[in-house]
């Protein structure tokens, strides 16, 4: 399992000695890993039993059960996810990708550890990224990037200029005030038959990754944030955004210019007009639109 950093715990919690080398969620959670719990999804806190030796941030107006109090060394804040964010600031932990070798190959930037299948095509002013795995007969247009963690399965076609992998924007402020941003250690996996038009923004994961599955079709200009799912056969028009952690089902539509707010699920088969503002989940088979969408 990778390791990111190391950091001992006592630190936070002088009476645990252990050290913690990856962040992790409660939807996957792994031993020696800093994460949060927020009250919101308190529901979900027995997935700290899964796990040994973390470092949790957990919210100081509700007790902590004894049974994750041994298991981990815990931590409560007022928020909980700002006290994550402030591990990495105070200590000087970031995710960037590297500086890498790379060939040139057709015009082509491909780093040396990049892998990359059979019958592709890339064109001229790609980059590829050294952490990028790529399948077989795609499709990689002029002037797009590839960086950090990417999977990509068979079939894909990335239009011009397009960014998948690049840090989505999480960051709120600590109580003064200042910016307090989240690293984004996630990846993005892209699977079969996703085709992804020009100048879009796939941004990896937070923590877990971000994911487009089989079929999908994301249209130019569209924006897609950290942890988002996109269900199979799912077809999103240009200029939607889909801001983090939101979702949506199978062969669900979004209409141009619609934007989902963080969280939210689209149903399957759902229908989301255009220019409409999601800020509640929408069932399946269902059609919204307007602002809020209803």
């Amino acid at each position: 399992m990778k390791t990111y950093f190391e950091v001992n715990v006592n630190r936070y919690v002088p009476e645990k000695e252990f050290v913690v080398c990856r962040p992790a969620s409660l939807n996957y959670p792994k031993d020696h890993a800093v994460m949060f719990v927020t009250e919101e999804y308190m529901d979900k806190a027995d997935a700290l039993l899964d796990c040994k030796n973390c470092l949790v941030f957990w919210p100081e107006k509700i007790q902590v059960p004894e049974k994750i109090a041994n298991r981990h060394a815990v931590v409560q804040c007022t928020s909980a996810k700002n006290g994550y964010c402030a591990f990495y600031r105070d200590n000087q932990i970031t995710y960037y990708p590297p500086k890498e070798e790379f060939e040139v190959a057709g015009g082509a930037y491909i780093a040396k550890t990049a892998v990359i299948g059979k019958d592709c095509t890339i064109l001229p002013g790609a980059y590829i990224g050294g952490e990028t795995e790529i399948g077989d007969n795609c499709y990689i247009g002029t002037g797009t990037r590839l960086v950090g963690e990417v999977h990509i399965g068979n079939r894909v076609i990335i239009r011009e200029n397009t960014v998948v992998g690049a840090d989505g924007l999480s960051t709120d402020r600590d109580e003064e005030g200042r910016a307090l941003t989240m690293p984004q250690f996630g990846g993005v996996v892209i699977e079969d038959d996703v085709q992804i038009g020009a100048l879009t923004v796939i941004c990896r994961g937070a923590i877990d990754n971000t994911v487009l599955k089989r079929g999908a079709k994301i249209d130019s200009s569209a924006f897609i944030s950290h942890n988002v799912v996109v269900g199979e056969d799912t077809f999103i028009v240009g200029e939607t955004i889909m801001f983090g952690s939101s979702s949506t089902g199978r062969q669900s539509f979004l209409s141009g210019n619609s934007t989902i707010r963080n969280g939210r699920h689209i149903g399957d088969k759902a229908m989301v007009g255009m220019g409409a503002v999601v800020v509640g989940d929408v069932g399946d088979g269902a059609v919204v639109k307007g602002n809020p969408a209803k």
